[in-house]
């Protein structure tokens, strides 16, 4: 029977009862999150192989311009975080945004947002992994990528079998080596464009008004830069789950959502505004090498690419640690709910062991899949996930939506953070969901993408509701 709160049930009700049984209605999980875990997660978060590797094809279809798609698509992103962190603070669940869309729209909502994020994770995890195996391979050429798979998901899921504090620590760590790596290429990027930099001359505008202007190839390349930088925003709502397990839950998602737009400003759009000032948009080393590789060639810095690599392969391996965590409590949040099957939300020493242990095997079996059908079941598994963050970003939206006036009404002080501009921003965010949704058409592969994932979320909505319907006739 699905226990969760329906959308009538007074807030404070729905805390106490949450509460009284754990973070979402199940045994409690642990809280052995610090707050410098949370602020690092927070931080390094934001700092993905999707910036570092993906922006390529950005940078190749918007040109300069893609400083301008980063600018939007971050917006977007920093609306979403603040309804996400109203919410959160508000309620904080290890469920996230699945428990807000349970009790403000409909279990069935809960169920579908949930299932759909578990799976893109699970998915997420695979991809990594493979991306990890792939760097240690071109330094181990002797070695199979299986190999360095299998090291990497035992390593990672023996660390979220323990203690949720070896996850912190491996991502305090993670996340510290990117933002040290990001701050130092920003740094040497402003350097040269000042020219201060010994060795370079300040390059002006020339790389962003020459080579075919501000935007080389119009709006189409515009917009298809929008939709590579929306991606490249997706996991930021893990350290909302992440909260749940920290001993001040809303202090560390107010801290969290409140640094977001700098640290979106600085990392994203600040890296793509450096490497289209610094070298042509069109330079073949961005293809080859990758950006950040490029502007460290050009700039001279020794082992560039191997540095980058480096790099890579920390954010690669942070993505898997922390895919595999939050498809984990995502999960756990679900079956404590009554959403899933309930012999995998037993909890011991504060973690759900058997749902880490049930996304693990779901992704090495997408890695699996990888290696035997990558044209067929590895394909079709990515596409199904492919535009799933924003139909998770979707039920956000509309759950903050209707949680806020409820929370003005029964709860107000519950509104530690609050979205700014509400309920117009709010509006703003799903206008610009559809947006996306809609440049998605206009793309044969992104049609594709769409089209597998909305009849995945058809399916999981379907499911929901049969659920919850059987579920209410059962309450009578």
């Amino acid at each position: 029977m699905n226990r969760t709160p329906s959308s009538a049930t007074p807030l404070r009700e729905q805390t106490d009862a949450v509460q009284g049984a754990g973070q979402d209605g199940g045994p409690s999980l642990s809280n052995g999150l610090k707050q410098r875990h949370l602020s690092m997660i927070a931080l390094g978060g934001v700092i993905g192989a999707g910036l570092f590797v993906g922006s390529r094809e950005g940078i190749a279809a918007a040109g300069p311009s893609i400083v301008l798609a980063y600018a939007v698509s971050g917006a977007l992103v920093m609306l979403i975080m603040r309804m996400l962190g109203e919410m959160a603070a508000a309620n904080p669940a290890s469920g996230s945004f699945s428990v807000h869309a349970g009790r403000s729209i409909g279990p069935w909502a809960g169920f579908t947002a949930g299932w759909m994020f578990t799976a893109l994770l699970c998915v997420a995890v695979a991809a990594e992994a493979l991306g990890a195996a792939g760097i240690m391979v071109q330094w181990f050429p002797a070695t199979e990528p299986w190999m360095w798979v299998l090291l990497f998901m035992a390593i990672f899921t023996a660390t979220n079998l323990a203690a949720v504090s070896n996850f912190g620590e491996f991502e305090f760590w993670f996340a510290a080596l990117k933002v040290v790596a990001i701050a130092v290429f920003l740094i040497l990027g402003l350097l040269a464009i000042f020219g201060v930099l010994p060795g370079t001359e300040a390059p002006g505008t020339a790389h962003l008004t020459g080579d075919g202007g501000f935007l080389p190839h119009g709006a189409d390349g515009l917009m298809v830069g929008l939709l590579a930088s929306v991606f490249a925003y997706g996991g930021l709502e893990t350290v909302t789950i992440a909260a749940a397990e920290s001993k001040d839950p809303v202090r560390g998602v107010a801290s969290a959502v409140r640094t977001a737009m700098w640290r979106i400003a600085l990392f994203y759009v600040g890296s793509m505004a450096i490497i289209v000032t610094v070298i042509p948009w069109s330079a073949p080393s961005i293809a080859k090498s990758g950006p950040y590789v490029a502007v460290l060639d050009y700039l001279e810095i020794p082992a560039a690419g191997q540095i980058m690599n480096v790099v890579i392969l920390v954010a690669l391996l942070s993505a898997v640690n922390a895919n595999l965590y939050g498809s984990s409590r995502m999960a756990y949040s679900l079956i404590s709910r009554g959403q899933g099957p309930a012999f995998l939300g037993k909890v011991s020493g504060g973690v759900p062991r058997r749902a880490v242990l049930m996304c693990s095997a779901f992704g090495f079996l997408a890695v699996l899949f990888s290696f035997l059908w990558p044209d067929t079941l590895f394909k079709w598994l990515l596409n199904m996930v492919g535009a799933a963050v924003l139909v998770v970003w979707a039920f956000i939206a509309v759950a903050q939506l209707r949680m806020r006036r409820q929370l003005e009404r029964e709860a107000p002080e519950k509104l530690v953070v609050k979205m700014w501009a509400f309920p117009a921003l709010t509006i703003v965010a799903l206008v610009g969901i559809v947006g996306v949704l809609l440049l998605m058409l206009r793309d044969e592969n992104q049609r594709i993408q769409l089209l597998f994932t909305g009849g995945f979320g058809v399916v999981l909505a379907v499911i929901g509701l049969v659920r919850q319907r059987t579920a209410a006739r059962s309450a009578k």
